[in-house]
């Protein structure tokens, strides 16, 4: 299988669900700017969604969009316990975490990455953001992770975007005591250590 990502983006969640789940991946950098890969491919002829990751399984077949993907890489080693057995409650709730990072937070972050972003948009984007993060730091009173003792997918995609808050100069752990101590944890596995020295992030 081929990881194509970006430093930093959402593609990092993969590459940490990859090493969690003793995946071998082959890797190689986009250019998002130009839609250019490391070798000089064409990554608009690649996925025409011009966005990381996509993921390109042995047999050719492509799998973009990050929860689909994150899904997939859990399921190839179900061993690993990065997504809990199908037909299961707690299945369904990394499903419904997947889909509130995705929509709720990944999305509002997306604004801040544009160039032209006002101070307005971003003030309106920053408020958003605090009501997100405020129910997720309700959810983790009692808990190690996002379902419970059971560290899956939809940690590593909430730990990749919550690290975007500090790119953008955005404080989101000060006055979020349960989140500073999730991400903390988290930083500290092995496989997100590596994770993010692969991508040139510590």
């Amino acid at each position: 299988m081929k990881l194509y990502f970006a430093p930093g983006a959402c593609s990092l969640a993969s590459r940490i669900a990859a090493l969690e789940s003793g995946i071998e991946l082959q890797t190689e950098q986009v250019d998002l700017a130009s839609k250019k890969t490391a070798s000089g491919a064409d990554f608009a002829a690649l996925n025409p969604k011009g966005y990381v990751p996509l993921l390109v399984l042995d047999d050719g077949s492509k799998l973009t969009e990050g929860p689909a993907v994150l899904q997939y890489l859990a399921d190839q080693n179900p061993g690993a316990g990065l997504a809990p057995a199908h037909g299961t409650l707690a299945r369904y709730q990394v499903q419904e975490w997947l889909n509130y990072i995705g929509t709720e937070i990944h999305k509002t972050y997306s604004v801040m990455f544009n160039p032209a972003c006002t101070a307005e948009a971003r003030e309106a984007a920053i408020a958003g953001l605090s009501r997100r993060y405020d129910y997720v730091e309700q959810q983790l009173a009692g808990r190690d992770y996002l379902i419970g003792a059971q560290f899956t997918v939809a940690d590593c995609y909430l730990f990749v975007t919550t690290s975007w808050g500090a790119h953008l100069k955005i404080d989101l752990l000060s006055s979020r005591p349960k989140l500073q101590g999730y991400m903390g944890r988290i930083a500290a596995r092995p496989a997100v250590q590596a994770a993010l020295k692969a991508e040139g992030l510590m």
